[in-house]
């Protein structure tokens, strides 16, 4: 199964990037993942079942350990069977 997740750290700063959001983009390019686009309002990350699981899981943790009172995923299934 290949999973798709999308996810926003918060607060915003739009002069700089905030710890969390430093340390929420080096945990999704660390990953065993197919593809990962990083931008200023939203992170989008692609790859097989386990490996994204495992890169949310550290995400969640590392982001609020850094500060971030707020994150916002979306985990969608594609490919085999899921929507594309």
């Amino acid at each position: 199964m290949r999973l798709r997740v999308e996810f926003t750290t918060e607060p915003f700063d739009l002069d700089e990037a905030p710890a969390h959001a430093v340390a929420a983009r080096e945990v999704i390019e660390a990953a065993e993942l197919d593809a990962v686009d990083v931008g200023p309002f939203g992170n989008t990350a692609e790859g097989g079942a386990e490996p994204v699981l495992a890169a949310v899981d550290d995400l969640l943790r590392k982001a609020l350990a850094a500060g971030a009172t707020r994150v916002s995923l979306q985990v969608n299934v594609i490919g085999e069977g899921g929507q594309k």
